[in-house]
């Protein structure tokens, strides 16, 4: 898939204020810190689409972004951050589960995993979830490129005979680079498969 129109399309606070129509939405979440911003605009090529900070925990809002005029990207808050009352993120918290069980066009939910660290509670916690709730996802491992690839290999191993104690299959996965370009274009061909299945259903 060629990316040639990317549009922000808004930031919306509940699942009810989000954009209506048929496209198609593909969400992308994880534990703050993940590398989630990089990975959307190393995803898209654009280097300044989404907001890259050193802080966790900036996105607040469900953020969309079209693509090619055709589908969205929804960028979700993360989650496991810290800094942030408890009040407010039980409402984060809503807000997430809110947009991921209701919306009906949402297509898969990408769920980023760093893979420079073992497997995280967190992490295996919230793909729990997911499963518990039949919502349709896929793991991308991130930051690739910060350790040595026997590291890597190691973690990514770990976190799947972690998810096998549980599953009986397990997702789509991917694993990239916002530095070394990696993954990138495996992420866009399986974006544009389910967009070419759900358009041929429809």
């Amino acid at each position: 898939m060629d990316i040639k129109t990317v549009k922000f399309k808004g930031s919306f606070p509940r699942e009810s204020a989000c954009p209506k129509g048929d496209k198609t939405e593909f969400a992308f979440i994880g534990r703050s810190n993940v590398g989630k911003s990089s990975l959307i605009n190393f995803l898209v090529d654009n280097g300044s689409m989404a907001l890259v900070s050193s802080k966790p925990g900036k996105t607040q809002l469900l953020n969309y972004y079209e693509v090619n005029e055709g589908w969205f990207l929804v960028d979700l808050p993360g989650y496991g951050y810290a800094k942030i009352s408890k009040k407010h993120r039980a409402s984060l918290k809503t807000m997430i589960y809110d947009y991921l069980e209701n919306r009906e066009r949402l297509c898969c939910a990408f769920v980023l995993i760093d893979c420079n660290i073992s497997p995280q509670k967190i992490d295996l916690e919230f793909i729990e979830s997911l499963g518990k709730k039949r919502v349709p996802f896929a793991i991308v491992f991130t930051k690739s490129d910060k350790s040595k690839p026997e590291v890597i290999e190691k973690n990514i191993h770990d976190f799947r005979e972690k998810l096998l104690e549980t599953w009986q299959f397990l997702p789509q996965q991917f694993t990239t680079s916002s530095l070394n370009k990696e993954g990138r274009n495996e992420l866009l061909d399986f974006i544009d498969q389910i967009n070419q299945q759900v358009a041929q259903d429809a």
